[in-house]
């Protein structure tokens, strides 16, 4: 596992992991600019695949991208921890993992789910993100290569003391 201050879509990696809406039709922050890089193709694949729950995961073709895959999954709005956040958070994690070992992906992205206009606080979130990608890996002996693909040299930060 690594993190790293980086542009998702221009990543070079087998899948990408987007931070999407239940629709899965595009939005702000790192869905819409996914959606942007990709092209229309993306738009309309998504549109065949019903929307998406809380904590589930969705898997298109890169489309525009430099990926094989896009993972979809969508991350819990905040609302003080008392309501399920963290598990939800979690399964987007592991459900997006699961999505890949099912390809035999070797190398996945994320970027930091729900801690943008869902408001989770960024040093939980990174928290949850780390030990279920290091269950996932470590319960599964899979040897997916996972990156943390911060937006924020903050965010990068916190993933950095995490990933000690």
């Amino acid at each position: 596992m690594r993190a790293l201050n980086a542009d998702i879509t221009a990543l070079e990696a087998d899948a990408i992991v987007n931070a999407a809406n239940t629709s899965l039709l595009g939005g702000g922050g790192v869905d819409g600019a996914i959606h942007r890089a990709a092209g229309p193709g993306l738009l309309e694949e998504c549109r065949l695949l019903g929307g998406c729950r809380v904590g589930e995961a969705k898997l298109t073709a890169g489309h525009g991208l430099p990926v094989k895959y896009v993972i979809h999954t969508v991350g819990p709005f905040w609302h003080g921890g008392d309501r399920g956040e963290p598990e939800l958070l979690r399964n987007c994690y592991l459900n997006s993992l699961k999505l890949a070992a099912a390809r035999a992906l070797k190398t996945v992205a994320f970027p930091c789910i729900s801690t943008g206009a869902y408001e989770y606080p960024p040093e939980e979130a990174a928290a949850v993100a780390v030990k279920a990608v290091k269950d996932f890996l470590q319960e599964t002996g899979s040897r997916i290569e996972v990156t943390f693909c911060c937006f924020s040299a903050r965010d990068l930060a916190i993933y950095s003391v995490l990933l000690k």
